[in-house]
């Protein structure tokens, strides 16, 4: 990558963790806080709360993303920015659920990730793209497995309030990282590699049917809503499972996912190589759908043991990383060059709708038919993903760096 390709992506990888981060520090200790807040015993209210931050992320992605498109990039993200900071500092000063559930509503609201990853697909080229979608995803799970060390600590340290305050005040520093640190996207122009087919601004855009009706499109929008869905609704079993099953202790579930995560980023290296530099995108990826559905299929055997937990668990974020670094990826080099922000909108509206869903079904199948059988509902979405990416049709050429 060169020197303006790595500022870029570092950046904006550090603002897109840092969203997630309010997203992630909450999960260990809300529930238990909430139990100290009017309206906090019921436990729909409380769901609410954390899950309605996707749900409006979700509403609001592709506004956003097409805005990116029309009005540039960095100033969408510096409002978007603003917004999540504003919400973060209700949900800090709220007294109820209630409130709680506006903040966490308002940080939502502040849906960045489609300018985000549109500023990326802008500044970096094809053959060093996956590379920089690469930190992205390994930012969001730096900041996850981080978030359940830091949470507990931090909840005892400055309480729900200081951890919200915290996250606003560290979202007016992401401000100052787009305003001085990014760079500037660079002009797409009539002819250019990044307007392949002379699309100048005198040219008709391409239409948002086009782009949300694509096949290949849709086929990875699919990706990321099954992806993000099966991840949370894992995480409504897997936790209980650690106690149940492996005889870990809730608050030394850090000990077992801190190095999980950061071995499977490791362990996604070789795959990315392969896929990069000797033209073999397609196995990897159909290759790490099948990988996740085979870690689906054995969970729902009800596996015990830290061991065997344990590397089912680094076969999921294998996979998981992979699969996160390149179907941003793949939107972007796939979708039109003047219509990257529209694409990445409806490609993170289908990601929090991921988020959002993922949580309802581990909820709602583990209530109804125990927790093997969560593991079996995310087996057939993920089957239902396999079949659709085997059947995708264009896939990138093999890039070489500049």
């Amino acid at each position: 990558m060169t020197r303006f390709e790595l500022r870029a992506s570092a950046s904006l990888a550090a603002v897109f963790a840092l969203r997630m981060l309010g997203l992630f520090l909450i999960l260990p200790v809300f529930a238990v806080h909430a139990r100290g807040l009017p309206g906090g015993d019921d436990a729909l209210l409380v769901g609410l709360a954390l899950g309605v931050y996707g749900l409006t992320q979700a509403l609001l992605q592709l506004p956003f993303g097409m805005a990116s498109d029309r009005f540039g990039r960095k100033p969408v993200i510096v409002a978007g920015l603003l917004v999540f900071a504003a919400g973060s500092f209700v949900a800090a000063a709220a007294d109820t659920v209630w409130l709680a559930v506006a903040g966490r509503a308002l940080q939502g609201a502040g849906a960045i990730s489609a300018a985000v990853t549109a500023l990326i697909a802008d500044a970096t080229r094809e053959s060093q793209r996956t590379k920089a979608m690469a930190m992205v995803g390994g930012s969001i799970g730096v900041t996850f497995a981080l978030s359940l060390v830091l949470a507990p600590l931090l909840y005892g340290a400055i309480g729900m309030g200081g951890i919200f305050a915290a996250t606003g005040l560290l979202a007016l520093g992401a401000i100052a990282v787009v305003r001085w640190v990014t760079p500037e996207s660079p002009p797409i122009l009539p002819g250019s590699h990044g307007d392949p087919q002379g699309v100048g601004d005198d040219a008709p855009r391409t239409r948002f049917a086009v782009v949300a009706l694509e096949p290949d499109l849709l086929r990875l929008n699919l990706g990321i809503f099954v992806l993000h869905a099966v991840q949370m609704a894992m995480f409504v079993v897997v936790p209980a499972w650690l106690v149940e099953r492996a005889g870990l202790a809730l608050d030394a579930h850090w000990k077992l996912y801190l190095p999980v995560v950061l071995l499977s980023f490791a362990l996604m290296v070789p795959p990315m190589i392969a896929a990069e530099r000797r033209g073999r995108l397609r196995t990897v990826f159909v290759g790490a759908v099948a990988l996740l559905l085979a870690v689906q299929l054995l969970f729902a055997l009800s596996p015990t043991g830290l061991v065997a937990l344990a590397g089912l668990l680094l076969a999921f974020f294998a996979a998981f990383n992979v699969l996160e670094a390149s179907l941003p990826s793949l939107v972007s080099r796939l979708a039109p060059a003047d219509a990257k922000g529209t694409a990445l909108g409806i490609y993170n509206t289908t990601q929090s709708l991921g988020l959002f869903a993922g949580g309802l079904i581990g909820g709602v199948v583990q209530q109804q038919w125990g927790k093997p059988a969560v593991f079996v509902a995310c087996a057939a979405l993920v089957a239902v993903w396999l079949a659709a990416a085997v059947s995708h049709r264009r896939w990138p050429a093999r890039q070489r760096s500049a």
